[in-house]
């Protein structure tokens, strides 16, 4: 199977999309430690139904689904495979989730109901896969239907010794982009989305 960590990426948060949330919030980070090593995390959090400690137990088997198809997903890759790739890849995860009940998970009281999935990796380790198409992938999230509101927070550190070149540092939000493009799924939107999140992801000073 050949796959990216923006593939593990957009099928996290196409979850999120699809569990009755009006918000999701991702956010994708590269930073690079004073040793020189690199790190990619990221986290999706939803407000959406939210799992209890049986679902959320079931979510990490790899040998149980529930058999039900997801409309239009193009990657399934699922959440066992996601901590697999993260611990081979010498990073780790976490997950946090609160049914609409009330009931806490994971040994902590969240906020709000919903989910919160977070995942990081050695980008130098040799099992780490390949990063991916950033702003495609933004580009993709953006599109998915459920959500009122999408927020996407990016933050790329520069390397030591770069004097800031190569930082990158934004935050946007689906509903102002429909604000200013109009309908995202049209293709002169379209092409006007991906040229503005690729501009975003150019080096900054």
């Amino acid at each position: 199977m050949h796959f990216t960590l923006t593939d593990l990426v957009t099928d996290i948060t196409q979850n999120g999309a699809e569990s009755g949330a009006d918000l999701v919030e991702l956010s994708v980070e590269e930073t690079v430690a004073s040793a020189g090593k690199r790190e990619f995390r990221f986290t999706v959090k939803d407000n959406g139904k939210g799992m209890s400690s049986e679902e959320l137990s079931r979510a990490q088997d790899p040998f149980i689904t529930d058999g039900i198809k997801h409309p239009g997903r193009k990657v399934g890759l699922g959440i066992p495979f996601l901590i697999q790739t993260a611990q081979q890849s010498g990073g780790g995860w976490d997950i946090k989730s609160e049914k609409k009940n009330g009931t806490p998970v994971s040994g902590e009281t969240a906020t709000d109901c919903g989910t919160e999935i977070s995942a990081w990796f050695d980008l130098d380790n040799v099992d780490t896969p390949p990063l991916g198409d950033i702003p495609g992938m933004f580009r993709t999230v953006l599109l998915f239907t459920g959500p009122d509101e999408m927020v996407i927070r990016r933050f790329r550190a520069s390397a030591p010794g770069a004097g800031g070149e190569g930082h990158v540092e934004y935050e946007i939000r689906k509903t102002e982009l429909s604000d200013a493009l109009g309908n995202l799924e049209d293709a002169q939107s379209l092409i006007l989305l991906d040229q503005y999140l690729r501009s975003l992801e150019d080096d900054e000073e």
